[in-house]
């Protein structure tokens, strides 16, 4: 009796395991998207966007007021466009060549621009001269061979280490900046002093190719009582010119040029 009962379960569930194990669950097919990446696309991967068209915040860091590009990747070829309420920028070691008249058109905020290490050799004229609270210019490490207008209330400018020439720096460009107190223009490639305002405080003028100064240079030759009393620096060491050979030409200072006497 036992085994005709296991006999009878035996033909009834056999086929039904058979038949399940024939149900085998198929396999779900997903569809990567093609990004442009694959080897047999045949689509070159999308370009990398320009800096220049990249929102200036993105690119680099706004924080309360100043705005720091330095170093940019992808490549800075030009001043990007700041917020309004930009008062300090940083764009120091990029591959700007030229400063247009907009780059900073209206933006009267402005106090300090560093533009330290670019490649820039060329300065639309009017780029800084409608920047009424513009303190401090760099452009030191550059490619300049003239200056463009500078802004009346500049304190420090400077232009270190570029390819200045006496015939592109006009000989009043200074003359008329009543609050410049700081002012460098070593390593250049000046052959005269241009003007200095009464306001200065420190000069650099080493390492050009400066000859020949007069008694008018810093002082007012025809006068012996005037003493020019906030000059504390005058640099003009690096120059073809024995300083010696000049002693009229300082009677105003309060104190010896840095230059070669012997």
């Amino acid at each position: 009796m036992m085994q005709l009962r296991i006999l009878i379960l035996t033909s009834v569930m056999l086929p039904w395991i058979l038949l399940s194990a024939a149900r085998k669950p198929k396999k779900e097919v997903v569809n990567i998207p093609d990004y442009g990446f694959s080897e047999d696309s045949g689509t070159e991967p999308a370009a990398s966007p320009k800096a220049e068209e990249l929102p200036t915040c993105l690119l680099c860091v706004c924080l309360s007021g100043s705005v720091y590009c330095e170093e940019v990747s992808p490549d800075l070829s030009a001043v990007p466009s700041l917020p309004k309420e930009t008062a300090y920028l940083y764009a120091r070691f990029n591959k700007i060549t030229k400063i247009k008249n907009k780059d900073f058109a209206d933006m009267a905020t402005l106090r300090r621009i560093d533009l330290t290490g670019n490649l820039i050799a060329e300065i639309d004229d009017g780029a800084f001269s409608k920047l009424p609270n513009l303190e401090e210019l760099t452009l030191a490490e550059n490619r300049l061979t003239k200056l463009p207008v500078l802004p009346n209330k500049l304190v420090s400018f400077n232009a270190n280490f570029n390819k200045l020439k006496t015939q592109g720096v006009k000989a009043t460009a200074f003359k008329k900046l009543a609050r410049l107190a700081y002012l460098y223009l070593g390593n250049n490639e000046l052959t005269a002093v241009p003007q200095l305002p009464e306001s200065l405080h420190v000069v650099h003028l080493h390492n050009n190719k400066i000859s020949k100064i007069t008694d008018e240079t810093f002082c007012k030759g025809n006068t012996s009582h005037y003493i020019r009393s906030n000059m504390d620096e005058v640099r003009l060491d690096g120059n073809p010119l024995k300083l010696s050979q000049h002693p009229d030409s300082f009677i105003c200072l309060q104190s010896l040029p840095i230059g070669w006497y012997n």
